[in-house]
């Protein structure tokens, strides 16, 4: 069985618990990575042991300095409320019971200062490492591990091919790509993780492919 020696010393963070508290605080942050635009009001669906212990070991603080940016180990997370007032986030924390999901686990809705949303359901699964679940409709499984694009497109014939070239032409690995779609011609969620960061160009260079809606280029410091 491998085994991170994140597992077993816990990452470098502010707050008493890695899976409560650190992974709470990466989980939110790489959420708003995937939203990717700026919001006005996010709220949190806390699930399982998440809802019964988030006041005692300070996890809406850490989701609330996740979405703001925040990192697990920065000093400023325990006043994380305070940055949220001052820059006039609304946030609102609730329970939620979710389905197929660790124990740690958080629906959070983004509310986009242009009027988009986005639903992310993730999980702190311990050690501080997380798992991005579900992007709106579509299941997922990212543990933020490597740097990624997330592509929302058309599932038309070719797109993938011509993403493919694309990441080919600028000398980026795809290490892993897994794609989901609703039904065949519908919308599909396509998540693609790369060996190295993948340049703003390229990623550019996808959102103007003409089936393609939605490109979210995840930097994972490696």
């Amino acid at each position: 069985m491998d085994i991170s020696i994140f597992q077993v010393l816990g990452p470098v963070m502010i707050g008493p618990s890695s899976s409560h508290t650190a992974g709470a605080a990466r989980l939110a942050r790489i959420c708003a990575m995937i939203f990717g635009e700026p919001f006005w009001k996010v709220t949190f669906g806390l699930h399982g042991s998440f809802a019964h212990t988030y006041k005692g070991h300070g996890t809406d603080t850490a989701l609330l300095a996740g979405v703001l940016g925040i990192r697990e180990d920065d000093e400023r997370l325990p006043q994380a409320r305070e940055i949220a007032q001052a820059r006039g986030l609304e946030y609102r924390f609730y329970l939620k019971e979710l389905d197929n999901v660790h124990e740690n686990s958080v629906m959070i809705t983004f509310y986009g200062c242009n009027g988009n949303q986005c639903r992310v359901v993730g999980s702190s699964i311990g050690g501080g490492e997380i798992e991005i679940c579900r992007v709106n409709s579509f299941e997922t499984q990212f543990r933020a591990q490597a740097p990624a694009l997330m592509i929302s497109h058309y599932d038309h014939k070719g797109v993938i091919s011509k993403i493919s070239g694309i990441l080919s032409d600028a000398d980026v690995n795809i290490a892993m790509m897994k794609l989901h779609r609703r039904s065949r011609g519908d919308v599909a969620f396509c998540l693609i993780e790369t060996d190295g960061q993948v340049p703003p160009s390229v990623a550019e260079n996808i959102q103007k492919l003409e089936d393609v809606l939605n490109v979210r280029n995840i930097e994972i410091a490696q």
